[in-house]
């Protein structure tokens, strides 16, 4: 091969030419400063199995594992165009980086999105808008069953935990949430100190792992978890079943993430991996999970309990309510989690091609809560890729009250998509353990750009409901939204997808969709 034939001749003819040139020419030497290690390099390429590549192209193979070391940064900052980056294009991350800062967030020249493409989603407008009331930011957290509802923000920070996040992310973000009257979903990660230390609202959420509600043999500890979840600054409780980005498995963080601090938190051994179980310990089957949350409310003293799942097999959801039926116990509410969810580290193929999607999933939420006679006692919380105010509002058409955000709200802390969460060297210090990439997070200033992008995307959300004649969110139908189709086509999504009435599903005649997942779901088991 001409790769090693070069290198045979540089080192084996050259360099012995070049020092015995040397004797009579002394400069000549200054050449051995490139032939030496040239030589060494190559040597130590060809007797190595670890790499084909350099073993047949000694010393110009190291260039190919340097561009692929820097290809990711070459594609975000030369290859791709403004809509297509993943899993943000540039254009959203743009419009939330403005938002944050307070900048400037209109666009000239019209759109750059191709809106003829299949799969594009937009909404109808209206001739007679609306003037939306600033009352329809928010919405009440807390069914009948709960006696202590919170009023909370129709945009909230998703679950994103200190472990996860370095300890100055997880205060901007809580700081952001207190001057924004919004709340922080804690993560399974636990109730750390770093969530508490600004005082925003916290959602605690509940994990496989029981992270700061936990015994020494991984269990569910009832008395850690009475003494946090009567904390003022909790609002309420979430059990976590899945995430979208990886269904079925529990939550990941590297070895190199748990340090000292997050062990001592986690009650978990230093510098190892931190793998949940896929499932809880605490319950079993449908109907203990809706024991389980009411054990939850009369711990926590009535606060709002619920649970996150993503959906994969529909009967497993339909057994859960039809546990909630048999029992007569109601979640306050139901975090739909999209299969497009963030997370810091899932294996890959669970994170591409398990879950279903945040659209789908909510149409069937929305439709077996109806279809039992029980969506108006329990709120749907959705997330998955929520970043604008449109967002917002084809979350709500389809079946949402809330709305979650996390990676948009990584954005606003200064988190720049550079792929590295899994690896704690994050270029930007949002998603690390490193104490010197973590300081690079500044607490007030970035605390101020959360709050910032909260408000902007609100006010986009009513600006956007008014602007399609509706008054109220709870005015917004699956008809409003639409999507391009393969066949040239626009159709809403009440034409794409079908929505039962009220009740259907206690009627001798279940929807045909319905009927085979409605007749294998049982509330004693999954």
């Amino acid at each position: 091969m001409i790769i090693r034939r070069l290198y045979y001749f540089l080192s084996y003819v050259c360099l012995p030419l070049v020092a015995i040139w040397g004797f009579y020419w002394p400069p000549a030497h200054w050449l051995l400063l490139f032939l030496v290690p040239y030589a060494v390099v190559g040597l130590y390429d060809m007797l190595t199995t670890k790499h084909n590549v350099l073993n047949n192209y000694p010393v110009l193979g190291h260039f190919r594992y340097m561009l692929e070391f820097v290809s990711p940064e070459i594609r975000q900052y030369f290859v791709e165009t403004n809509d297509s980056g993943r899993p943000y294009n540039r254009i959203i991350r743009g419009l939330v980086y403005s938002r944050a800062k307070g900048q400037v967030d209109t666009q000239a020249f019209g759109t750059q999105y191709d809106i003829m493409t299949v799969g594009y989603h937009r909404a109808n407008h209206s001739m007679a808008p609306k003037d939306v009331q600033k009352s329809e930011e928010r919405v009440t957290l807390g069914g009948p069953q709960c006696d202590k509802p919170y009023s909370a923000s129709r945009l909230n920070v998703s679950a994103m935990s200190f472990g996860a996040l370095s300890a100055n992310a997880i205060r901007a973000l809580n700081g952001g949430a207190k001057d924004g009257g919004f709340a922080h979903n804690t993560g399974e990660g636990g109730l750390s100190p770093h969530h508490l230390a600004e005082g925003g609202d916290i959602i605690w959420q509940i994990g496989t792992g029981y992270f700061g509600c936990r015994t020494a043999e991984g269990g569910f500890d009832k008395d850690a978890f009475a003494e946090k979840a009567k904390k003022d600054v909790v609002k309420a409780i979430e059990i976590k079943l899945s995430q979208g980005a990886k269904p079925s498995h529990g939550g990941v963080l590297p070895a190199a993430k748990v340090d000292k601090e997050i062990a001592k938190i986690r009650g978990v051994p230093e510098h190892q991996d931190v793998i949940s179980p896929p499932i809880h310990s605490a319950f079993d089957g449908p109907t203990g999970l809706m024991n389980f949350v009411q054990h939850l409310r009369e711990m926590s003293g009535g606060k709002p309990i619920g649970f996150k799942l993503c959906i994969g097999n529909q009967s497993e959801f339909l057994a859960i309510c039809k546990a909630m039926l048999e029992t007569g116990i109601l979640p306050d509410f139901i975090t739909v989690d999209g299969a497009e969810g963030g997370t810091g580290a899932a294996p890959v193929e669970f994170t591409n091609r398990l879950g279903m999607p945040l659209n789908e999933a909510l149409i069937f939420v929305n439709n077996s809560l109806r279809g039992v006679g029980l969506r108006d006692k329990i709120r749907i919380i959705c997330s998955g890729k929520v970043a604008t105010g449109y967002d917002m509002i084809e979350k709500c058409a389809l079946g949402a009250d809330m709305c979650n955000a996390a990676r948009a709200m990584m954005f606003a802390v200064g988190c720049i998509q550079a792929l590295h969460c899994n690896t704690n060297r994050c270029p930007s210090g949002v998603a690390t353990q490193d104490p010197i990439r973590g300081r690079a997070v500044n607490v007030p200033q970035k605390r101020q750009r959360v709050h910032r992008f909260h408000d902007a995307t609100l006010e986009s959300f009513r600006e956007l409901l008014g602007a399609m004649g509706k008054a109220k969110v709870s005015d917004l139908h699956p008809s409003d939204i639409r999507r391009r189709t393969a066949d040239e086509r626009e159709r809403s999504y009440a034409e794409l997808y079908s929505f039962i009435e009220d009740g259907a599903l206690l009627t001798e005649a279940v929807p045909e969709e319905f009927a085979a997942d409605w007749k294998r779901a049982s509330a004693e088991h999954f």
